[in-house]
């Protein structure tokens, strides 16, 4: 990737000392720590900035869970930093960069749309990483002082928007732009363009000033003047007509800090905030959340908005230990607590392997998150496997699961200074799990999808209608019955 360059200064000792905690931090893949090396040392600037782990990975055919526990490593050993980016599905810039998860709030307004815009962990959060300007200084670490130019199209939106043909959207944003400049404070700013036909958008990325003037009737004969105030949050563009021509914005900028302003020329009948844009694979709030390294290296993050962040789709495993309480009257408290420490441990590796991540244990019970059900339902068969050689020789103390499986919308919050999921389809994948007997596994009709059945199709499975307690409507679950000697081991 090109980009703005500065001559590469790199902190040798501290990016030696910190690279050598890296590689010890756990077990990488051969050369996985000298790649990130290599990058921090020769990329350009523009690469270092904001960096997709996905895309990191998809260029050096890297298994993307390593990648990201890579960055998070990283970050926490003060190589990187993090940032969450509020994106506009419509138009791929980026709303807002925030450094943590506690400064991200549930809604955000896009200036260039002007559309007020819900923030979701599935698809609308990204999660990027940026080196650390103690470890080497990129110009994107001073955004006022990059040019106008660059300000708005590299450090204001992303690349990851494509269109159907692949371009990224932004490459299409530039293309049109006719004119881009900062607003010094209480000065007018003159941008002159020629526009034949179509309409004339002009933006603040700042959001205090929107025009979007279509461009009608013969020829303009003399110049043409508009004059564009900058100065408080618009929400809406400033409507009005132009001839084609040459035409002067005179862009006063009425407060007392710079601003910036860029003007493009949208081809006839182009819908602003309409083109068909996808985004490439990125690491979501959703992924992140669900990523076990996250939740053990960045226990100070918090959601503070009162409201939560909404997800619309996890997948949620409960967990728990059938007879606990005799098991703590047969051995004692002290070594049965040791027992179920010991098991906790085990079912938080099981789930990392799976895409997946403890968010909780209340008493001798888990509450684990997945990106998807098969997921689930595949590490709830290893946790069963592994927990049956776990008890292999004990015969007074073994562990006995309980699990249960759901998935549906939610909404991630802060409980007791910890990230969880509040809402019905937690208290429904409880009830799911309260209705699991010794070594079963429920899983319900939301989460029992195509993937599910795959990854059961060795086992049986029976189907019945359920009435769980507390939720109105009856539901169907799928029970994985225990183990009679004679189906897979999945470990």
């Amino acid at each position: 990737m090109g980009g703005t360059r500065v001559t590469a200064i790199v902190k040798e000792e501290l990016l030696d000392d910190r690279l050598a905690k890296l590689e010890t931090a756990r077990s990488w893949s051969p050369r996985l720590v000298s790649k990130l090396e290599s990058h921090i040392r020769s990329a350009d600037d523009e690469a270092l900035f904001r960096i997709n782990p996905f895309a990191f990975a998809r260029e050096r055919s890297l298994r993307e869970d390593e990648v990201i526990d890579l960055f998070l490593y990283a970050t926490s050993l003060g190589l990187f930093g993090m940032d969450w980016l509020l994106l506009c599905p419509k138009c791929s810039c980026v709303v807002e960069s925030l450094r943590s998860l506690e400064a991200v709030h549930s809604h955000y307004h896009c200036t260039a749309c002007q559309i007020d815009l819900e923030a979701s962990l599935d698809d609308q959060i990204a999660i990027t990483f940026t080196v650390s300007p103690q470890i080497r200084a990129i110009a994107f670490h001073h955004p006022e002082q990059l040019s106008a130019h660059d300000y708005c199209f590299k450090y204001g939106a992303t690349r990851d928007g494509v269109l159907p043909d692949g371009r990224p959207f932004v490459d299409v944003k530039i293309a049109l732009t006719k004119a881009v400049s900062y607003l010094p404070p209480g000065e007018t700013t003159r941008m002159a363009i020629e526009a034949s036909e179509g309409s004339i958008l002009g933006i603040s990325p700042e959001g205090k000033a929107s025009l979007l003037f279509s461009i009608e009737g013969a020829p303009s004969a003399t110049g043409q003047v508009a004059h564009v105030l900058y100065e408080k949050e618009v929400r809406e563009h400033a409507a009005g007509c132009v001839a084609p021509g040459a035409i002067t914005f005179e862009v006063k900028n009425a407060t007392a800090e710079r601003g910036t302003f860029f003007l493009a020329v949208l081809p006839p009948g182009t819908k602003v905030g309409q083109a068909p844009i996808t985004f490439l694979p990125f690491l979501t709030g959703k992924r992140l959340l669900t990523t076990q390294a996250f939740r053990d290296l960045f226990r100070s993050e918090v959601i503070r908005t009162s409201e939560g962040i909404g997800v619309k789709d996890i997948t949620l495993l409960f967990t728990d230990v059938k007879g606990s309480t005799a098991l703590y009257d047969r051995i004692g408290d002290l070594n049965a607590f040791a027992l179920v420490q010991q098991h906790f441990e085990r079912l938080q590796d099981i789930a990392a392997r799976f895409r997946g991540a403890i968010i909780k244990t209340i008493g001798d019970a888990v509450m684990a998150a997945f990106l998807n059900p098969s997921d689930a339902v595949a590490a709830a068969l290893a946790m069963r496997a592994d927990i049956a050689g776990f008890n292999h020789g004990q015969s007074d103390r073994q562990l006995i699961l309980k699990i249960g499986i759901h998935k549906g919308a939610a909404i991630a919050v802060t409980l007791n200074e910890r990230l969880d999921y509040f809402g019905q389809t937690v208290n429904i994948a409880a009830r799911v799990q309260h209705l699991a007997g010794a070594d079963e596994i429920y899983v319900s009709e939301d989460a029992y999808d195509a993937g599910v059945e795959a990854v059961l199709e060795p086992f049986k499975v029976d189907s019945k209608i359920a009435k769980l307690r507390g939720i109105q409507q009856d539901q169907r679950v799928f029970c994985v019955p225990a183990p009679t000697g004679g189906e897979p081991a999945r470990q």
